[in-house]
């Protein structure tokens, strides 16, 4: 084994972390007898050599050496090398994509991907025998592989087919039917031949297991092809596996083959490389379970209903009343997931996630809080159930971590976010102790009035912080808070810390100050000598919020607009950016910039246009120039959409048949969220797009108010 790895020039060659003259002794411990080896062998090849899917010349070179292993029985744990090669092997890119590309570095990394793949391919034939090994690890892996990379899909499907009737490891027989999806999402000619399988799979008197993968697999290649009763069929399927508690279906070598473990290991035999950690978490997740694969079909299921919402609302409303908590863990995850990407009626939901808090299942409870937490307003129908929680666990309303500074706890967060006062006493709690949470401040700001109470302790807390290098931390929360209820009284206070900001961070520190005297308004008139001697600085850091903070104060347009027009002609978009808002809330007073704020608009920045724009609008009270230019924007990004709104919702230009109208009430018909993206998303994005319908229904009513768009 490896004959000539020591012949390849390794030391020429890179990969994510320099020099890959390591390469041959991962290959090397990807065979060891000793699983730690193996397991940090396989967490050097995905961190270094694959690192995030890139492929590397060091890559290439790996993968001949690769198929040897996977070939070899005496190679304990291949089924992860399969799931290396198939990795390598499995990214789609043509001559175009080669042709298209950027740059040198790019071109020569789309080249290596195209290369891996036809490497890989022209290997995948082996795979076949794998299909029958004696490892069911290896059995588990084989079917993706074979359906991602070999060129004969019409053979690859009648052995998947072949193999299932002969295979007698559950969850190998769940990887052959994957693998069939696999195939019909890649080889179109297919799609017919294997939706019609997998139709009378899902059917016929199979175990629920393999029924529901089958329909999972519809519903990703052929949603068409699902029966109109889906939700009853697959809510009777998981009560079939619920009823199967005692006689698991999968069996314990395709549990290991998955990295399942009996037993959780104890804590000196913890892992250490991140494919050990991985698999430890998987263990720890599926312990207990009696069908733990019942979880990725159903997210396969709810990819493919993909904006059927009013089914995977119904599918997870029965996932949610289930007995088995593991169930119900991931229906609250799923439900998480479905309200973030998709609009809908989600009251009911919501209430059954809102029940989960009461769990003895700390990992059921503490699921459900953070979806909440997520959920802003939309969490109203679980209000009395989040303040039950935070009145019977004073102990979770801070959260602490390893390292940084403490949080609020999710259920205390989620109340607060609600706008319950109910979460007032915790937040005075958490605004007692030693260190406040860094984000009490901002969630103080979603409970309005009912947290006025709350100024008169931040107010004093500030009064405390050392103007030293953590003045920032200590400080920005507080502040937020402040800023948020408009308190005034407080001036006296900030003050002190816009004087004595210290160098460290001082630049944040003075702009979290100016925005709380900005907010407080003529209150902080006290204010108005210290601000007055910041715009005499024009161009110096500080100076537009300075200025904005001056007019909202004293309203001295005289004293500002030098300032911000300065501000108009800084280096950074973001300082014009800034300097073209705070002209806008000017409004006619700032006429005088309009041919400045004009000539912005063909700039090369999309939200330094869009800041124009609206403040254009705003000073000259025209809206001709300025609409064309947030409605091309609103079209060409997604996340300037509720900046755009605003100015609709404040200005009333969105008339009965305006180009306006037209788009306001396109997103009010999407039901998808404006933001949602498959892979990732951000904690505020339910709150953002929910704002954003709010904003364009007013738009669309015609309310031109001034008043807060929140």
């Amino acid at each position: 084994m490896f004959a000539g790895i020591d012949e390849v020039d390794w030391a020429s060659m890179e990969h994510a972390y320099g020099p890959a003259d390591d390469v041959p002794d991962l290959l090397r411990g990807l065979a060891s007898a000793d699983p730690s080896e193996r397991e940090a062998a396989l967490d050097g090849m995905y961190g270094a050599v694959h690192h995030q899917g890139d492929v590397y010349a060091c890559t290439l070179a790996c993968i001949p050496f690769l198929f040897e292993l996977v070939v070899d029985p005496a190679v304990p744990d291949r089924g992860g090398i399969v799931e290396l090669l198939t990795s390598i092997g499995g990214i789609d890119i043509d001559e175009d994509d080669i042709g298209e590309a950027e740059d040198e570095a790019e071109a020569e990394g789309a080249a290596n991907y195209a290369m891996a793949a036809a490497a890989v391919s022209a290997g995948a034939g082996v795979f076949f025998a794998l299909m029958a090994d004696d490892d069911p690890g290896v059995r588990v892996s084989a079917p993706l592989a074979l359906a991602t990379l070999h060129g004969s899909p019409a053979r690859v499907l009648a052995l998947l087919r072949e193999r299932l009737t002969a295979e007698p490891d559950d969850e190998v027989r769940l990887a052959l039917i994957e693998a069939a999806g696999r195939l019909a999402l890649r080889h179109g000619p297919l799609t017919g031949r294997i939706a019609d399988w997998l139709s009378r799979l899902a059917a016929e008197a199979n175990p629920p297991g393999l029924r529901l993968a089958a329909l999972a697999q519809l519903a990703r290649c052929a949603p068409g092809a699902l029966p109109g009763d889906v939700v009853r069929v697959v809510a009777g399927l998981l009560r079939q596996l619920r009823s199967a508690a005692g006689t698991p279906e999968v069996s314990a070598a395709g549990s290991r083959a998955l990295g399942a473990a009996a037993d959780p290991a104890p804590a000196e035999a913890a892992p250490v490389a991140l494919v050990g950690q991985l698999r430890a978490l998987s263990a720890e997740d599926r312990a207990g379970r009696t069908a733990p694969w019942t979880a990725d079909l159903l997210r396969t299921l709810h990819v493919g209903l993909d904006d059927r919402v009013a089914d995977r609302t119904a599918l997870l409303a029965d996932q949610l009343c289930s007995p088995d908590p593991g169930q119900r863990i991931d229906a609250v995850r799923m439900t998480g997931g479905l309200i973030r990407a998709w609009r809908g009626s989600y009251g009911e939901l919501v209430r059954l996630v809102g029940e989960q808090l009461v769990s003895k299942e700390p990992r059921l409870a503490e699921a459900a809080s953070h979806v909440l937490e997520e959920l802003f307003g939309l969490a109203a129908p679980a209000g009395d159930a989040l303040a039950a929680r935070v009145a019977a666990d004073p102990g979770a309303w801070v959260k602490e971590w390893a390292s940084g500074p403490p949080g609020l706890g999710s259920a205390v967060k989620a109340l607060a976010r609600l706008g319950d006062a109910r979460a007032v006493p915790a937040l005075a709690a958490a605004l007692e102790r030693p260190e406040v949470p860094h984000d009490a401040g901002y969630a103080i700001g979603h409970l309005g009035p009912a947290a006025a109470p709350l100024a008169g302790v931040l107010r004093r807390r500030l009064s405390e912080v050392r103007l030293d290098e953590e003045a920032y931390d200590r400080a920005s929360p507080l502040l937020a808070g402040l800023t948020a209820l408009r308190a005034g009284e407080a001036a006296p206070e900030v003050l002190r810390i816009l004087r004595g900001a210290p160098e460290y961070r001082g630049e944040w520190l003075r702009t979290a100050a100016l925005r709380a005297l900005g907010a407080f308004g003529p209150a902080a008139h006290c204010a108005v000598p210290d601000l007055r001697a910041l715009v005499r600085r024009p161009g110096t850091a500080g100076a537009v919020e300075a200025a904005e903070a001056l007019w909202a104060v004293d309203g001295d347009a005289a004293a500002v607009l030098p300032v911000l027009i300065e501000g108009l002609q800084a280096e950074h978009a973001r300082e014009r950016r800034a300097a073209a808002s705070a002209l806008g809330r000017l409004g006619p007073h700032a006429a005088v910039t309009a041919p400045r704020l004009r000539a912005l608009l063909l700039h090369e920045e999309l939200w330094l246009r869009v800041d124009a724009a609206i403040a254009l609008w705003e000073v000259s009270g025209r809206a001709a120039e300025s609409v064309p230019v947030l409605l091309a924007a609103w079209e060409k990004n997604r996340h300037v959409r509720v900046r755009v709104a605003e100015c609709l919702a404040r200005t009333g230009a969105a008339g009965a048949g305006s180009d306006a109208a037209r788009v306001l009430r396109a997103e009010l018909a999407s039901v998808r969220r404006h933001h949602a993206m498959d892979g990732g998303y951000g904690s505020h994005d339910t709150y953002e797009d929910e704002k954003l319908l709010a904003l364009c229904r007013r738009a669309l009513l015609g309310n031109t108010g001034k008043g807060p768009t929140t």
